[in-house]
């Protein structure tokens, strides 16, 4: 989407954007785990996506906050849907 609404590329990547955009709200809804832990997982997955994909894409390398603060994100992920529950 970023690549058609901002720099300007044809409507067909603006089309796979959005396809992809929906896909990623729609695919957690499938998920036989409790939806709220794993939307919280998905959305700490998707902070350390964020930061490789602005590495690799936007040559944006992350800074030392970047990398704590995508740690705590993934410690936080863990303790979401890790932690010990009564059944």
């Amino acid at each position: 989407m970023w690549l058609w609404w901002r720099d300007g590329r044809s409507w067909p990547v603006g089309l796979i954007g959005a396809t992809a955009l929906v896909l990623y709200g729609v695919i957690p809804t499938y998920q036989a785990a409790h939806f709220g832990r794993v939307y919280a997982a998905y959305g700490g997955a998707f902070v350390v996506l964020s930061l490789l994909w602005g590495a690799a894409v936007d040559r944006i390398a992350p800074d030392r906050y970047d990398v704590v603060g995508a740690g705590l994100c993934l410690v936080g992920v863990a303790v979401i849907m890790y932690a010990p529950r009564a059944a």
